[in-house]
C-alpha cells in the first residue's frame, strides 16, 4: 500500500531501526553516572549530538535534544522572548508557520505580548521586504519556517535572515521539512527539527541556540541538556535520530533528484486528467517531494476515504478533514481553493509504478465523488430570469455553498448577481478562488443575520 504522507511522518528509517536496536542494548544506562555503564551511554550521547550538529551546521554545544518538535519550537519561543524582555515583547511569525508557532504565538498575546503575522504570496512564500518591514525596535524575535509544512514551498530565508541581522533581531526557523534534504541557508539565531519527519523515532526533537542569543529557558529546570530539556534522556530513541539523519543527508541528493522528477510528474499530469484543479505553492522553489492540490466540487474526506480504500495514503488540509470545519491557515493566507485538497508527500523508495498507479486511480475517483454532491459539470448557461439570484445554503458545508453557486450562475444575465448566504468559514475562502477559477467577479462579503453573505458578479 502506498504511502504518500511522508510530511506528517516519513516511515522509519532502516538506519534508525539499527541504531535504535543497537542503543537498547548499550545505551540503556544513565549517561549522567560514572560508573561504566552511565560513561558508554554519555558516549553515545556525545556522538549523536556531534553527528547531528554537523547535519544541522551549528556547534555541539549549541544542540539540545528534546521530546518533540514541538516541544523544541516552544522552548526555544519561550526561552528567546524571555532573555530579550528587556528589548520588548513584540513577536513576528510568518501566517503559514507551523500551528507549533502559531500556538506559541497566540500564548505569547493572551500574556500581554504583541505579535505580527507576516501574510504571504499566493505561493506561500512571504516577501522577505514586507517581513524585514515588520521589525520594530521592540521586537523580541522573528520566526520563519524553511519550507512549508502543507505546500512545500521553500521560504526566503537568507534574505530574511540578513533583514533579522541588520535589525539586530534573531531568527527562529522551523527546519522540521527541510533538513531531510539539507541545511538551512546561515543566518539564523534558532533552529527547531523533528526526528520522525526524516525518518528517525517519534518522540525526539533538536533545538540549535546559537552561542551569543539571548535565551532565558522556562519552566524547572533539573540539570539535563544545559537545562533546556529536563527529564530523562531517550537515549536510544536520540541516537536513531542522528543516524538517521546522517543517513538521509547521505542520500539526499540523489532522492532529491528522483523524487523531484516523481513529483513533477503529479504536478502536471493531475491538472490535465482532472478537470477544475488547482495545483497550488511554489512551482519552483520548493521541497522535491511534495506537491498539494485542490479539487473544485469535492468533499476533501470523502476523496481522501476513496484513496485510502484504493491503497493511497495522503492528507489534506481541507476544511472538510477537520474537526473544527476551518480551512486549513495555510491554504487561508495564500487565497487558494481548500475544497478537495490533497496533499501528496512521497517518501524515499517511492516508485515510478506507486505514482502512476495513483494517476490511474485519481480521476474516477474525483468524479465519484463530484457525482455523489451532484455537481455541476459546466453545462451550456441556462437563459437568464433574474437580475439576481440569492442561493440560501447555511448549515451546509464544503464544497456545497460553491457547487449552489454553480448551479445558478447561468440564470442571471451577464452583469447580473447570485449571493450566496453561508456559515461556514470555508466558503470564505472557496467563493472567490471559484470565481478566480470561472473567470466572474467577486463582488465581496456582506453582513447577514446568520453567517455572511458572498456576492458574485456573472462576467461571461
Amino acid at each position: 500500500m502506498p504511502y504518500f504522507d511522508a510530511a506528517s511522518a516519513a516511515p522509519l528509517h532502516p538506519v534508525a531501526r539499527q541504531a535504535l536496536l543497537a542503543a537498547l542494548d548499550e545505551g540503556w544506562a544513565d549517561p549522567a553516572r560514572l560508573y561504566r555503564e552511565g560513561r558508554r551511554a554519555r558516549l553515545l550521547l556525545d556522538a549523536a549530538r556531534e553527528a547531528a550538529a554537523e547535519a544541522v551546521g551549528c556547534r555541539p554545544d549549541e544542540l539540545t535534544f528534546t521530546s518533540s518538535g514541538t516541544r523544541a519550537v516552544h522552548s526555544g519561543i519561550s526561552g528567546a522572548l524571555a532573555g530579550r524582555r528587556r528589548v520588548g515583547r513584540h513577536l513576528v511569525v510568518s501566517a503559514v508557520e507551523h500551528s507549533s508557532v502559531l500556538h506559541a504565538a497566540t500564548d505569547h498575546e493572551d500574556k500581554g505580548g504583541t505579535v505580527t503575522r507576516v501574510p504571504v504570496e499566493r505561493t506561500g512564500a512571504v516577501d522577505a521586504q514586507t517581513f524585514g518591514e515588520s521589525l520594530r525596535e521592540d521586537t523580541a524575535l522573528a520566526c520563519l519556517q524553511s519550507a512549508s509544512h502543507e505546500v512545500g514551498t521553500e521560504q526566503p530565508v537568507a534574505e530574511v535572515a540578513g533583514s533579522c541581522r541588520a535589525a539586530g533581531v534573531p531568527l527562529l526557523v522551523d527546519a522540521a521539512q527541510s533538513l531531510t534534504w539539507g541545511p538551512v541557508p546561515e543566518g539564523w539565531s534558532l533552529l527547531a527539527g523533528s526526528a520522525h519527519k526524516w525518518g528517525g523515532p517519534a518522540g525526539v526533537g533538536l533545538l540549535a541556540v546559537r552561542k551569543g542569543v539571548r535565551f532565558a529557558p522556562q519552566g524547572p529546570s533539573d540539570g539535563r541538556e544545559s537545562g533546556r530539556a529536563p527529564g530523562f534522556e531517550n537515549l536510544p530513541a536520540i541516537v536513531a535520530a542522528a543516524a538517521s539523519l546522517r543517513a538521509v543527508r547521505a542520500e539526499a541528493d540523489a532522492e532529491a533528484v528522483r523524487l523531484r522528477s516523481l513529483v513533477d510528474r503529479i504536478r502536471t499530469r493531475v491538472p490535465e486528467l482532472v478537470p477544475d484543479v488547482e495545483v497550488v505553492g511554489d512551482p519552483v522553489r520548493r521541497l522535491p517531494h511534495l506537491v498539494t492540490f485542490s479539487c473544485l466540487y469535492v468533499d476533501g474526506e470523502t476523496l481522501l476515504q476513496e484513496l485510502d480504500r484504493s491503497g493511497f495514503s495522503v492528507s489534506s488540509g481541507s476544511s472538510c478533514t477537520s474537526s473544527t470545519l476551518t480551512p486549513s491557515h495555510v491554504l487561508k493566507a495564500m487565497g487558494v481553493l481548500s475544497e478537495g485538497n490533497v496533499r501528496v508527500s512521497l517518501p524515499r523508495g517511492t516508485t515510478d509504478e506507486e505514482v502512476d498507479r495513483f494517476l490511474d486511480v485519481l480521476p474516477g475517483l474525483v468524479a465519484g465523488v463530484r457525482e455523489q454532491l451532484d455537481a455541476p459539470t459546466t453545462p451550456a448557461p441556462s437563459p437568464a430570469s433574474d437580475e439576481s439570484l440569492v442561493v440560501d445554503a447555511l448549515g451546509k458545508r464544503c464544497p456545497v455553498p460553491v457547487i449552489e453557486l454553480a448551479k445558478v450562475i447561468g440564470g442571471v444575465p451577464v452583469g447580473g448577481t447570485v449571493t450566496v448566504l453561508s456559515d461556514d468559514e470555508a466558503a470564505r475562502l472557496d467563493i472567490p478562488a471559484w470565481c478566480a477559477m470561472r473567470e466572474q467577479e467577486y463582488v465581496g462579503e456582506e453582513p447577514a443575520d446568520r453567517g455572511a453573505a458572498y456576492v458574485v458578479r456573472r462576467l461571461s
